[in-house]
């Protein structure tokens, strides 16, 4: 009997463990093939929809492997879907991105990834669906030019800041709040 009711308690966990791991993600409403997020049923700390969302993050980081969308750009799509879903308008929100250090290669358009790298840029897409949500994508003009990247080589649409310092610091006194990975 006690072998019985194990079983049934390690079958029992078990399927609580796989149900709660078997959460699905949802993109959009914002950013419809990018940032999907997890539903959180039962908030303890409420998202308050009367205030301002303005965001800059600040973005050094990038994947080793040329072939991999950079994480830390789709985090900024992720902001902006998760408040959407949340009940935050859009027009409550503003997104800024900060690009130096390693991520500057992110915002390469496609000749200019392919010349440098040999393939396609795998955050083309991502990019080009944050532009076109008027997400700021601001590249360090200090780190683009120690890596021997022209502005004619940037995605359209990105905007090239004397330095990456600049940008944030004119971001946070408009009132940005920073986000730094």
């Amino acid at each position: 009997m006690k072998t019985y009711k194990f079983c049934i308690l390690l079958v029992s966990c078990l399927f609580f463990t796989m149900t709660s791991f078997g959460q699905t993600t949802k993109a959009g409403p914002i950013i419809k093939n990018f940032g999907k997020v997890f539903s959180v049923k039962n908030a303890d700390y409420k998202v308050d929809a009367s205030q301002n969302f303005h965001v800059v993050f600040d973005v050094a980081k990038s994947p080793e492997k040329k072939n991999v969308m950079n994480k830390w750009i789709e985090t900024a799509a992720r902001f902006l879907n998760l408040h959407a879903q949340n009940g935050i308008p859009v027009e409550k929100m503003k997104v800024a991105i900060v690009l130096h250090g390693r991520s500057v290669k992110d915002v390469l358009n496609n000749k200019a990834y392919q010349k440098k790298h040999g393939i396609l840029n795998p955050n083309l897409a991502l990019n080009k669906a944050l532009l076109g949500a008027d997400v700021q994508i601001i590249l360090c003009g200090q780190s683009a030019t120690y890596q021997g990247i022209k502005k004619e080589e940037l995605i359209p649409g990105v905007k090239l800041s004397i330095s990456a310092m600049t940008a944030l610091v004119q971001l946070q006194n408009k009132n940005y709040r920073l986000i730094n990975f």
